[in-house]
This record gives C-alpha cells, sequence and structure tokens, in this order.
C-alpha cells in the first residue's frame, strides 16, 4: 500500500486539508511523507511586486517563508507519528505540476495528496487548476481532498505571497 505519499504544500487552508488527508493516510499505512513546495516565477513575480516598496531580497524572503512552511507541515506529522521529509524545489524551471510529477518520479512516491477548491465551470476556467494539471501529468495516482466549501469560500480570492506556490487553484 501507498509507504511513499507525496504532498505539495502552499500554505493555503485547502492545502492544510489535503495535508491533514495525507497524514490520515500514513497513519494508516505506516507510510511517511514527502512534503514538497515549489517557489514558482509567477509566485516570485507577484512578491515582487507586492513587495515593491521595501529593501530587500525577495527570493530570500520567499525561501524563509516557505522553509517555514515547510517545517510547520513536518511537525504537524510528527505530532501524529508520522515521519515526513521536506524539499523546497525554486529553480524556476518548469510548471509547478510537471516539478510535482518530476519530485513524485525522482522519490519513487507511491501517492501525490493534494487539497483542491473543486471548481467547475468559469471559476476553473479563470483561475486555472494546478491540481487538475498534476492528475494528468502524474505517472502515479493522485489523490485530490477536496476542502470542505467554507475552506473553499476563504481561499477564493486569497493569494499567499511570498510563500511560494499560490494558494488560489
Amino acid at each position: 500500500m501507498y509507504q511513499r505519499i507525496l504532498v505539495p504544500v502552499d500554505g493555503s487552508s485547502t492545502s492544510d486539508h489535503g495535508l491533514g488527508e495525507a497524514i490520515r493516510l500514513a497513519k494508516v499505512t505506516g507510510g511517511r511523507l514527502r512534503l514538497f513546495h515549489v517557489v514558482d516565477e509567477l509566485s516570485f513575480a507577484l512578491a515582487m511586486d507586492a513587495y515593491s516598496g521595501h529593501v530587500g531580497d525577495w527570493l530570500k524572503e520567499m525561501r524563509a517563508t516557505a522553509a517555514r512552511l515547510l517545517e510547520e507541515g513536518k511537525a504537524k506529522a510528527a505530532a501524529e507519528g508520522v515521519e515526513a521529509d521536506s524539499v523546497l524545489c525554486d529553480n524556476f524551471r518548469g510548471a509547478v505540476p510537471d516539478r510535482v510529477a518530476a519530485e513524485a518520479a525522482s522519490w519513487s512516491a507511491d501517492l501525490i495528496v493534494l487539497g483542491t477548491h473543486g471548481r467547475r465551470g468559469l471559476g476553473r476556467m479563470v483561475m486555472g487548476s494546478s491540481a487538475e494539471q498534476i492528475l494528468r501529468t502524474a505517472s502515479i495516482p493522485v489523490l485530490l481532498v477536496r476542502a470542505p466549501e467554507s475552506h473553499a469560500k476563504a481561499d477564493a480570492a486569497r493569494f499567499t505571497i511570498p510563500s511560494g506556490v499560490l494558494a488560489s487553484e
């Protein structure tokens, strides 16, 4: 059964919901988690815009925020007795879904677990769907964990900057 579970995280409540489900699954299967966060070009550009009046190293700030996010995720897993490690990807090579699929392949993951807003229709067309793209490009099973309606509404127009992968799908 699923022993190596890759969990892309971005700091959104939807992502946290996916992480919670991955932790529960790992407890049942005796598996381990790899938390994965991508600092991508779009997030970097938005962070530059958001912090345009501030002096500082934006990439350094994004890496620090991402590292904190990954450590918090590992602490949640450890509190439940689940082993977890983490990988921060910030090389700006390829789209986020491609980086997730590549990490799953290189780590020999058995499963990818991620939260999704479950948008349909115009909302999906306008916002796109990273979860759907990961589902299409991954060569292993993908478990999409739909966030409760209250989480989806809360995250609908929220972007997590400068944590990396945008909280919005």
